[in-house]
């Protein structure tokens, strides 16, 4: 039996990207995929090729949350995030403030707390959050996203804490450099590009999705059953150095 049969697994960010290689990836191992991004026409690639439901639309919407929640629910993925272009604090204005938070923060931040309830009435279930590389350091991104990141990784360890013990599980993975078109979408910062291209010799060879996927798999699978609270590097070494 594939490891994920029988489980029903809700996937934001799913049309590009680490969320698009999560969904498929979790397919694969035999789980109904709720595929969620604000991005409809790529969305709907997606769904029709995995066969899976799709929810289109802010996923910091309470609308929204509601539909990618309804029905059985037994793995939360809050992969779906937003870059800052590598700003730095002082540039940094507060339409970006609050749209890195919105997405970053406030968004699975909602999304757990809708799902924690009919996790605990049903005995259990698992939640993972994509943080990223800036999660663990203060020179990986700008300050905006940096403070999401540390923000989404606080949740993840506070609630394996308290809902542990209710058979919840809850972990975060920390990409690196992923090849994905998020890096692209915008043009970065000069001061703070600047100061990262310094640091680029010390990348190691960016990372492929799917590489990401297969640990995400593991972390909502059984076999990590008595994982829980963990943050895990998905960098080639990059926090390493």
């Amino acid at each position: 039996m594939s490891r994920l049969e029988g489980k029903t697994a809700v996937v934001t960010g799913a049309a590009s990207g680490i969320g698009r290689a999560m969904a498929r990836r979790f397919a694969e191992e035999g789980a109904s995929v709720v595929a969620v991004d604000m991005d409809e026409s790529r969305l709907a690639k997606v769904a029709s090729e995995l066969g899976c439901k799709m929810v289109a639309g802010d996923i910091s919407d309470d609308g929204i949350i509601a539909q990618m929640l309804d029905g059985d629910v037994h793995i939360l993925c809050n992969n779906a995030g937003i870059l800052d272009a590598l700003t730095p604090l002082h540039e940094v204005s507060d339409e970006l403030y609050a749209k890195v938070m919105k997405i970053n923060v406030e968004a699975p931040f909602k999304a757990m707390r809708a799902v924690l309830p009919r996790f605990a009435e049903a005995g259990g279930g698992v939640i993972l959050n994509t943080c990223s590389a800036a999660a663990l350091s203060g020179g990986r991104a700008g300050a905006a996203y940096t403070a999401s990141k540390h923000a989404l990784l606080g949740f993840t360890r506070s609630t394996a804490w308290y809902y542990g013990s209710q058979g919840i599980r809850c972990n975060a993975i920390a990409p690196g450099a992923i090849e994905t078109k998020m890096h692209f979408r915008a043009p970065p910062n000069q001061r703070g590009f600047e100061a990262y291209q310094k640091h680029f010799g010390t990348m190691p060879r960016h990372g492929k999705a799917a590489e990401v996927a297969a640990l995400a798999a593991f972390l909502v699978s059984d076999d990590a059953s008595y994982v829980n609270g963990e943050v895990i590097s998905v960098d080639g070494g990059w926090n390493s150095f």
